[in-house]
């Protein structure tokens, strides 16, 4: 049986293997297909979506590459994991993250403003404590659901005029770029904290709630800290490789 409401979705201009993909990963992300358990097989979604095997095998492989799917020969495709996968070993952003792993996403600027550095973070950047800071607030979202809240602080020498900037059609990395800003290495720490009733709202948790903190100071290629972020990411969607070198 085909599903007609599928078929209403073939509209658009993205071609079929990548409608299917999606339509996937939010029956997993969502757990209607539950960690475990075996997805539909080829001929059924072939039949429920009124498509040809080859397309549902090119969807069921995009994300099975994602790390979502395992295929078992003789057995089937079983949902291996309902989270996003993040490394901790490579410095780049939210959006270029998502964008490589083929994970729809967006970021909400909940707020940006300037203030003065203050004495910690002036150390931090080795700036004066009078010398303004940006601080932007923002929620980021994979499969339209929010997975973390990011604090992002920028030395406004850094880049000047960020207040102009719509930070909805640019990334923070993009600008960097624009302003030959290359960002080489980073330090970072993992603490597990509690957040409080507002902000785990704003995740969609239960509140209070615990999450993962994550504080990121990066470099770039002349020894500056250009940027020092402080990231609360839900511990439900998000998990992280980290790679060792002996």
């Amino acid at each position: 049986m085909v599903d007609n409401n599928f078929k209403k979705q073939l509209s658009g201009s993205a071609p079929l293997y990548a409608q299917l993909r999606d339509i996937l990963r939010n029956k997993i992300i969502s757990g209607e297909f539950k960690i475990g358990t075996a997805i539909p097989s080829e001929n059924e979604l072939s039949n429920t979506y009124g498509i040809n095997r080859l397309t549902v095998r090119n969807a069921i492989s995009i994300l099975i590459r994602e790390g979502l799917l395992k295929s078992i020969k003789g057995k089937g495709v079983f949902v291996l994991n309902s989270k996003i996968e993040r490394d901790l070993y490579t410095l780049r952003g939210f959006t270029k993250t998502m964008k490589d792993k083929n994970t729809p996403s967006k970021t909400t600027i909940l707020n940006k403003t300037t203030k003065p550095a203050g004495k910690l973070l002036s150390k931090k950047f080795n700036i004066n404590e009078h010398d303004d800071i940006y601080v932007i607030k923002r929620l980021c979202y994979a499969n339209k659901e929010p997975i973390s809240l990011e604090y992002i602080h920028i030395p406004k020498y850094i880049l000047p005029n960020l207040d102009k900037i719509n930070l909805s059609f640019f990334s923070i990395y993009e600008l960097f770029e624009v302003y030959n800003i290359n960002l080489v290495t980073a330090d970072e720490t993992l603490e597990i904290v509690r957040l409080d009733d507002k902000h785990s709202k704003l995740l969609s948790l239960d509140t209070p709630s615990w999450v993962m903190l994550f504080e990121c100071t990066s470099y770039d290629d002349t020894g500056r800290v250009i940027e020092f972020t402080k990231t609360y990411t839900r511990g439900d969607k998000c998990n992280y490789n980290v790679h060792f070198n002996k």
